[in-house]
């Protein structure tokens, strides 16, 4: 093959439970995941050397890309390439329509699509299995983006299980220029909960059966952020634009996963467009929906 490219998802939590920091430093997480219409994509061609490159769609800030060996993506082929044995260096251009820093998995997607990528390249012919593990060895969110649609993440959120969903969701998606760490979500967290027991995370029952009945207002009931508090904490800012979109009819409003991305769920894509009008003086806003699939070889 001269070429392969692959497409995958963003992905939002409808749900982030989080438990109590481990010896490791890892909280145990209890989180559902979905995968929703903006997507980055991944072309690997054969190189004389390994390379990575990057462009961004309108809108998308590519500034915080590295473009070197710390990059996510050219970890992924390198780390397949360690593991199946392969001497073929490729070059990884990246089209990125996935806001950086936003708490949407944008780099994990792009792993996720460079391994699926370089699997067929190379035609490793790996079961799915096998890119789930290494994908879990690269981060907590890659393995969800080879697999997409809705599914629960325990462990780091690295063990994912699909779930039973019958719906589609619109979402509106404000983003912002700069992000917010997520490990520094995480110490903010530790720190509110230093002198509280924290449970053992768990995904709601509720959230199971909104999904499986595909309705969006018992979804709206039930959707949750455990990292919300520490985000505002940090960014007390983002409060605004959440009450805002409340204000303009979404059905609910949270965090993507350790923000500052602010989502804002919908009854339809007409519903979507009257609820984004009011929130463009924040920041970019985008329309999106899901459930959609995961890493796909275009």
């Amino acid at each position: 093959m001269r070429e392969v490219s692959v497409r995958a998802p963003a992905k939002i939590n409808l749900h982030l439970g989080v438990g109590p920091v481990r010896p490791d430093g890892f909280h145990p997480l209890a989180t559902a995941y979905q995968a929703i219409s903006l997507f980055s994509t991944v072309t690997a061609r054969p190189n004389a050397q390994w390379e990575i490159t990057c462009e961004t769609r309108p809108g998308i800030d590519g500034g915080g890309v590295p473009l070197g060996a710390s990059n996510l993506a050219l970890r992924a082929a390198r780390l397949l390439a360690d593991h199946a044995g392969v001497d073929r260096p490729v070059s990884l251009h990246i089209d990125k329509g996935i806001p950086v820093a936003g708490g949407l998995a944008g780099g994990s997607a792009d792993a996720a699509a460079a391994l699926r990528a370089c699997a067929a390249l190379w035609e490793l012919g790996l079961p799915d299995a096998e890119l789930l593990t290494l994908a879990g060895r690269l981060g907590s969110d890659v393995p969800f983006a080879l697999v997409g649609g809705s599914a629960a993440g325990l462990g780091r959120g690295e063990l994912v299980e699909p779930l039973a969903d019958n719906g589609r969701y619109d979402w509106v998606v404000l983003t912002f220029d700069e992000g917010l760490s997520t490990p520094a979500a995480y110490r903010e967290f530790d720190a509110l909960h230093a002198e509280a027991v924290v449970p053992e995370p768990e995904i709601p029952s509720a959230l199971l059966d909104a999904l499986a009945a595909g309705s969006a207002t018992a979804l709206a009931r039930v959707v949750g952020n455990d990292l919300q508090a520490a985000s505002l904490r940090l960014r007390p800012a983002l409060a605004e634009p959440l009450a805002a979109g409340v204000e303009r009819g979404a059905l609910a409003a949270l965090l993507s996963g350790s923000g500052p991305t602010c989502l804002f769920l919908c009854s339809d894509s007409d519903h979507a467009e009257s609820v984004a009008a009011g929130l463009t003086t924040y920041g970019r806003v985008l329309h999106a929906h899901g459930p959609v699939t995961g890493a796909t070889i275009l």
